[in-house]
């Protein structure tokens, strides 16, 4: 595989890895939020709305699973990525070091909102407890 197609790969995959992380979001953190926040009647609205969020909510071990696998390939490869020479043309070598920027950015958030996710869903009820 040569360099352009492995950063293809890696960018395609960054942008997938902060949406299987937002899902965690979506399972554990904004449920436990709106009932923090009081507005558990909100939260019935929005599982009326989008009840695929219950299925979600089901099988979050699965949910985070599955994340955590696709964050963890993203950033090798986002690690993989760094040694990978941009082109010698001076407009293509500054769009690829900020397309590198920009995908540094985007998994860094992905993995902010796994942590989030994280400490909603699985530290969160043993520290209730």
């Amino acid at each position: 595989m040569d360099a352009i197609n492995e950063q293809r790969i890696g960018s395609r995959l960054t942008w997938f890895s902060i949406f299987t992380s937002a899902s965690t979001l979506l399972c554990c953190a904004l449920p436990a939020l709106l009932v923090a926040l009081g507005a558990g009647a909100a939260l019935a609205t929005v599982v009326g709305v989008v009840p695929q969020i219950v299925w979600v909510s089901e099988h979050k071990t699965l949910v985070f699973v599955g994340a955590g696998v696709m964050l963890a390939v993203a950033g090798y490869l986002q690690y993989r990525a760094r040694f990978l020479p941009c082109p010698a043309d001076a407009g293509l070598a500054a769009a690829c070091a900020r397309q590198r920027r920009v995908s540094n950015v985007i998994y860094f958030v992905s993995l902010a909102i796994y942590v989030i996710g994280v400490s909603f869903a699985v530290l969160g009820p043993y520290l209730l407890d």
